[in-house]
């Protein structure tokens, strides 16, 4: 896999990938990310083409499911870690 380019957002770092006849652009933002594959075609075979595919309404909806993937995990890190006791001060004997 090689990476073919870069797609410049203020938000999101967008990349492009090349490997075995297929295109992948991976979106990240923090400790997230999303990948989408698509078979190389005519119409769909280097980073320019990338840059059309990837418009403002893709990227709306990669942020909505970044958004649900951090709801998700905070899901799961409060069914897994104990909570937390809102003690102000420790108790000394």
């Amino acid at each position: 896999m090689r990476i073919i380019g870069y797609i410049e957002h203020p938000q999101l770092k967008i990349t492009v990938f090349k490997m075995n006849n297929k295109l992948s652009v991976k979106f990240e933002s923090g400790l997230y990310e999303q990948t989408y594959k698509f078979r190389e075609s005519e119409d769909l075979k280097n980073i320019e083409q990338m840059k059309h595919l990837v418009d403002n309404q893709l990227i709306i909806q990669v942020e909505q499911g970044l958004a649900q993937m951090h709801q998700i995990k905070n899901q799961a890190l409060s069914r897994y870690l104990p909570p937390v006791e809102d003690n102000e001060f420790d108790t000394l004997i």
